[in-house]
């Protein structure tokens, strides 16, 4: 299922400081935006609290994320991390202007649902494409005020 705007692309790492660090003296990026924060997420395994320290850094129209896990219920971020403090490539994510009708379509297609979050004002999915891409998909609808506040163009 490939569908919606590509926006992002993701990466986790054991360090945020140091991945941060490295889009500053690589890419001379300036402008960083970072978070760390609990959400509840339903997952295979049951719904939990999933602690994540974030960083959010936009080159053009295409958005960085790099994703340092702290505590999750799946493992979705802890089982990819590398050996080592480098950052490891995760998933690309996509916006969807149509939730409801997104959603619709999630059950009828062929990757599994890992991963599900909604704060009211941002809902999130991943879908397990490794198989196919080698990666998973992520799916994001968001109101327009949350899309500003995340750095979103048009």
């Amino acid at each position: 299922m490939l569908e919606g705007r590509h926006y992002q692309n993701a990466y986790v790492t054991r360090d945020i400081g140091k991945a941060i660090e490295a889009f500053r003296t690589r890419a001379g990026v300036t402008d960083v935006m970072t978070y760390e924060g609990a959400i509840d997420v339903w997952t295979p395994q049951g719904s939990g609290l999933q602690t994540t320290k974030l960083a959010f850094i936009w080159i053009g129209d295409l958005q960085y994320e790099l994703i340092e896990p702290v505590s999750e219920p799946s493992g979705i971020y802890s089982d990819a991390l590398p050996p080592g403090y480098e950052m490891k490539f995760h998933h690309i994510a996509m916006r969807v202007s149509d939730w409801d009708a997104f959603r619709a379509k999630v059950d009828k297609q062929a990757y599994p649902v890992v991963l599900e979050g909604d704060t009211g004002a941002l809902k999130f999915l991943y879908l397990d494409a490794r198989d196919f891409l080698g990666h998973y998909l992520e799916y994001v609808w968001a109101t327009s005020e949350r899309w500003t506040q995340m750095g979103m163009k048009n």
